[in-house]
């Protein structure tokens, strides 16, 4: 049997305290939107505000509420509040705090609003905030606001393969009843941390390893205008030697844009699909010339078109084959083989199987496991020298190279950064294995679209 919910009519302490959460809602929207809009404005007329605000949420009919005449069979739908509805439209997470209704006075969540749900993955909106929310400092800033009456932040970090900071601001809420509440906003930084640590890490990078160039390069310059101004001979070797220094910072400075531009939208999957197996077709088609000029050797193994496919960035997934591609090319040497396989429809366990029981292996990179995926595989195979246990730890950091390696191949330190940046960016994985003497295999793999 229906019942008959007369709450909004009825008077004394439990209409106050639906007037004192009203109004504390209403706040909420009022605050968020105007700090949202850059203004700023004083306790005393939020407390106005909100009892303006108090006014229309305490006589709007509660959704379901049935109808009062007499003899009413059947509920009667209405729309939610207003301000309920601006709340679930912010993109910010908002949640509302209460020191009542739970033992010891700890603080107890009474709202969340969509975006809140989504980050917290809240089944429901109530009980103890600490349950949902177990990040010390937060809860620490939330019981300042409520007991201490002051506003307060704190910043933590959301953890899993794929880092994002956020910014939780707690402030008390005026309030006329016993019940005391707290609003708790959060604010996506990780955006902006993200540049304040690229910029950081560029100058940091880029004067290091531009250092080594620019010292050749001046040096040639004093030689050429001193005892070498009427050398041809020594202008010729000179010139040829500050060219290739000169392209070496030029490779530097793309490589270091490239990384920053994929690091500034990591956090945010791409939606595109594409074959993977085509893919690596296109990139052969340009890096084949130099395997040719270097006398090396390439063995591919794709799958039918369409077999392959995968969500991703084109752009950014052409990047990271040919990385891995130029370094298999470069590694494999004069002569030497490289190996390139595209395998389809692999569970996670089958996507990180070792490919040889010889020699080591680590996963560079590994993805969140969450529902169960399927992934496409690319592998790239060199004949090269291989890489000893103790540096592959090691390989995806930026500018480094392997220890007695680094004047044999040229090369910026940045290829393997930027290909485990795009992996992550496509929620993939990145697996090496290597064993000294018998060359080095890298394998890179990606989600396949989810069917329905």
């Amino acid at each position: 049997m229906a019942t008959v919910d007369n709450s909004l009519r009825s008077t004394g302490p439990a209409h106050g305290g639906r007037i004192a959460l009203a109004a504390a809602l209403a706040a909420v929207v009022i605050i968020v939107l105007l700090r949202t809009a850059g203004a700023s404005i004083g306790v005393s007329a939020v407390s106005g505000l909100a009892a303006a605000g108090a006014a229309v949420l305490a006589l709007w009919p509660r959704s379901g509420a049935a109808s009062e005449s007499p003899g009413a069979a059947e509920i009667v739908e209405r729309p939610d509040p207003p301000y309920a509805l601006v709340l679930e439209s912010l993109s910010d997470p908002v949640l509302l705090a209460s020191d009542q209704g739970e033992e010891n006075g700890e603080p107890r969540l009474v709202f969340a609003n969509a975006a809140a749900r989504e980050l917290l993955r809240l089944q429901r909106s109530d009980g103890l905030l600490a349950g949902h929310l177990r990040n010390p400092r937060v809860l620490e800033a939330v019981d300042e606001a409520l007991h201490g009456r002051i506003e307060s932040e704190a910043v933590f970090e959301e953890g899993g393969a794929r880092e994002r900071v956020w910014r939780a601001i707690a402030r008390p809420l005026p309030s006329d009843g016993p019940e005391r509440l707290a609003l708790l906003c959060m604010r996506d930084e990780t955006d902006a941390r993200r540049n304040e640590r690229m910029r950081a890490d560029f100058l940091a990078n880029a004067s290091h390893e531009l250092r080594t160039p620019l010292a050749s390069l001046t040096g040639f310059i004093e030689t050429l205008r001193g005892h070498a101004k009427d050398d041809l001979a020594a202008q010729g070797r000179f010139l040829a030697i500050m060219t290739q220094q000169a392209q070496r910072m030029s490779r530097l400075i793309d490589d270091l844009l490239s990384l920053s531009r994929i690091e500034l939208n990591e956090h945010i999957a791409p939606g595109g699909e594409l074959d993977l197996g085509l893919a690596v077709t296109d990139v052969l088609d340009a890096l084949g010339p130099i395997a040719e000029e270097r006398h090396v050797r390439i063995e591919t193994r794709t799958p039918p078109a369409g077999a392959a496919v995968i969500v991703g960035d084109r752009d950014q997934i052409i990047q990271v084959i040919q990385n891995l591609v130029d370094n298999g090319i470069k590694y494999a040497g004069e002569g030497g083989k490289v190996t390139i396989e595209v395998q389809s429809d692999l569970g996670i366990e089958e996507a990180i199987r070792a490919r040889s029981q010889a020699g080591a292996r680590l996963s560079l990179l590994s993805p969140d496991r969450g529902r169960p995926l399927r992934y496409a595989a690319l592998t790239v195979a060199d004949s090269g020298p291989g890489i000893a246990r103790e540096f592959l730890p090691r390989l995806s950091e930026r500018f480094y190279r392997v220890e007695g390696q680094k004047g044999a191949y040229a090369g910026t330190g940045l290829g393997l950064a930027i290909v485990k940046h795009i992996v992550n960016r496509h929620r993939g994985g990145l697996m090496v294995e290597s064993a000294e003497g018998e060359g080095a295999a890298f394998t890179a793999y990606f989600p396949r679209p989810v069917e329905g």
